[in-house]
């Protein structure tokens, strides 16, 4: 697949600011799309998004508290 391939090379070539500045556009379009959801949608949104969230949060974070422990 050509777009995961560049999208390796991206990541690869790009250093922590550049992919903070990803995260944070990234951030802010899924807040401008939250702030524009009609109200009847915003709890199982809320809920959806909440879970993906922690099913992701968890695993980075440990892989990242992993490195930083072995680097002291």
């Amino acid at each position: 697949m050509k777009l995961f391939n560049v999208a390796n090379k991206y990541c690869k070539e790009s250093d922590w600011k550049i992919l903070a500045m990803v995260k944070f556009c990234l951030f802010s379009m899924g807040i401008i799309v939250g702030v524009l959801l009609p109200d009847r949608f915003r709890n199982i949104v809320l809920i959806i998004f909440g879970v993906g969230f922690i099913v992701t949060y968890v695993p980075l974070m440990s892989k990242f508290f992993k490195l930083w422990k072995e680097g002291k």
